[in-house]
């Protein structure tokens, strides 16, 4: 049964909702779908699944562009209605002949809905009808087919020579080699090899050769950056030219439609995808991406859209949205709210192997320090050898408190000792490093969840690399689905941001930030890029978006 029908213009002013329906919703699936869906231009989607105490719904939507118009259905998930695409377009065509944008009350819409739905319950009816007629016919069909065979068995003979000969000659497979990320030695890095005594001697050397973090330098950067391409541009004798670009030629080919189809846009979208896809994108968000794109087109006049898409003002207002955070993460305002409870505030580092988690923690640590936080490191990662040791090198060199507790522990406990052990000695901020794990393996992923359930921190980091593109998606899709499968509490913890690393190796391939935010809604709170300590910075959203452009 449907649940609720809603009208509504893109400003939010409700229009119509179906009084007959008369069922009250649980939760707020429509308030969700808004914020989760057409305002992170997730509109291209099909449906959105929403789960609520006692209830789960399915959503399904469409849009008059032109109009400014969204109608959506809401209905039970168990039923699986065939009507619900076809009476929302029925809907659409004949409220949108009905609709002035100086009304807003369309109580007279109630009986021409009521039609509506009879008709498309109807239609549907006759539809599945009609299937379970062809289903019995083909049985049928299936039937007659056996008995030919049967008459026919000799024949199958040589059938069996002929696909033996063929699998007798198989292709050898090529033997696969291990994939490397990147042709430099990775602990030379940040020149763990320099001898250091047991008391630290070269800590002053270390301290020295710092300074401040590029975490506290970002808005300086950005704006030299911009004002550099203000000159670019002011220099340039044919600006309009030049702001077209390749984003403006794709869509030359549908110059003179009166009205945008679906048909018609799939050649720039499929443009569009293969160009975000070399920017390393992820292939399923950069479809979804163009859905969206596609969904906000359909149906405009050319002319409207001339202005205001050509020149990929949209389209960066569209990236610019995905990219910045839903809510906003402040580090250091929490770091002292957490003070003023007299506890500390603890982030776990998490993520696959090798991405660089102990380094940037470091990286956080020595920001941290740079605002006069008193901070300690936990050794949680008891699984892989050597790992205590380093994270005790950058405990010595930032001259910082570490708790470890060896080998072949518990890491949710030893998470749980260090918490209490800077309670006790009143560090404002304990920074949790744990093993890296791939996201298929259960026990490593077992013991996270454990770890988070039992500490509950006030951030869990996913750290991963910026050179990743399909990857980013499994990564951290299957990351948090994995902390949501196994974990003891109802009330599920999973990623609150995200770190992602070797940032200066990847030129122009900065995809993998729009891959990641998308499919987690997670904000990207520090991007690692360099060597040493003060190469941590936050991410430039308009710079991202520029270069995806580009």
């Amino acid at each position: 049964m449907l649940e609720q029908l809603l009208i509504f213009t893109r400003g939010g002013l409700i229009l119509w909702a179906c009084k007959e329906l008369g069922n009250a919703l649980k939760g707020s699936p429509i308030d969700t779908l808004i914020r989760s869906c057409l305002l992170e231009e997730r509109s291209g989607a099909e449906l959105y699944n929403y789960d609520a105490p006692g209830a789960a719904y399915t959503l399904k939507w469409t849009f008059h562009n032109d109009l400014g118009l969204v109608f959506v259905a809401v209905f039970q998930r168990i039923l699986h209605l065939l009507y619900v695409d076809e009476l929302l377009a029925m809907v659409k065509r004949e409220f949108s002949e009905i609709y002035d944008p100086k009304r807003t009350l369309y109580t007279n819409f109630d009986e021409t809905f009521r039609q509506l739905k009879k008709e498309a319950e109807a239609r549907a009816e006759d539809l599945k009808k009609s299937k379970q007629v062809d289903a019995s016919s083909r049985a049928g069909a299936f039937d007659l087919n056996k008995l030919q065979k049967l008459r026919a068995k000799g024949a199958k003979k040589p059938e069996t020579v002929v696909s033996k000969v063929s699998k007798a000659e198989p292709k050898k497979k090529p033997t696969k080699k291990n994939t490397v990320w990147d042709d430099t030695p990775r602990q030379a890095k940040l020149d763990y090899t320099d001898p250091v005594g047991e008391n630290g001697d070269n800590i002053e050397v270390v301290a020295a050769d710092h300074g401040e973090s590029m975490m506290d330098k970002e808005e300086v950067f950005s704006s030299d950056s911009e004002a550099e391409e203000a000159e670019e541009v002011g220099k340039d004798s044919k600006p309009e030219t030049k702001k077209k670009g390749w984003f403006s030629s794709m869509f030359q080919s549908i110059a003179g439609k009166a009205n945008l189809e679906k048909s018609d846009l799939e050649p720039a979208l499929k443009a569009l995808k293969d160009r975000l896809m070399t920017k390393n994108v992820a292939e399923e968000i950069a479809e979804k991406l163009c859905e969206s794109v596609a969904a906000s087109l359909e149906g405009k006049e050319v002319g409207f859209v001339h202005e205001d898409f050509f020149d990929s003002t949209a389209m960066e207002e569209a990236l610019v949205r995905i990219l910045t955070p839903r809510r906003s993460i402040d580090i250091l305002r929490d770091v002292h709210a957490a003070k003023e409870q007299r506890k500390p505030y603890v982030v776990v580092f998490v993520g696959v192997n090798g991405v660089g988690k102990s380094t940037n923690l470091a990286k956080v640590a020595y920001w941290l320090q740079q605002h006069n936080i008193s901070v300690m490191m936990a050794a949680c990662d008891t699984f892989r050898s050597g790992a205590v040791e380093q994270l005790r090198t950058h405990a010595r060199r930032l001259q910082i408190p570490i708790f470890e507790k060896g080998y072949e522990k518990d890491p949710a406990i030893v998470a749980k000792e260090a918490i209490q052990e800077a309670t006790r000695n009143v560090s404002e901020v304990v920074l949790v490093d744990t093993a890296g794990r791939m996201q298929d393996n259960e026990p490593l992923m077992r013991a996270l969840s454990k770890l988070i359930y039992l500490n509950k921190p006030d951030l869990v980091l996913f750290v991963g690399e910026a050179l990743v593109g399909n990857d980013a998606v499994d990564q951290l899709s299957k990351f948090e689905q994995k902390l949501a499968d196994l974990s003891a509490s109802p009330n599920t913890r999973l990623i609150d941001g995200i770190l992602l690393t070797k940032f200066d190796t990847i030129d122009d391939k900065v995809g993998a930030a729009l891959s990641m935010v998308y499919i987690s809604g997670a904000p990207v709170m520090f991007v690692g890029c360099g060597q040493s300590y003060t190469d941590l910075k936050k991410l430039n959203v308009k710079s991202i978006v520029k270069t995806l452009l580009k």
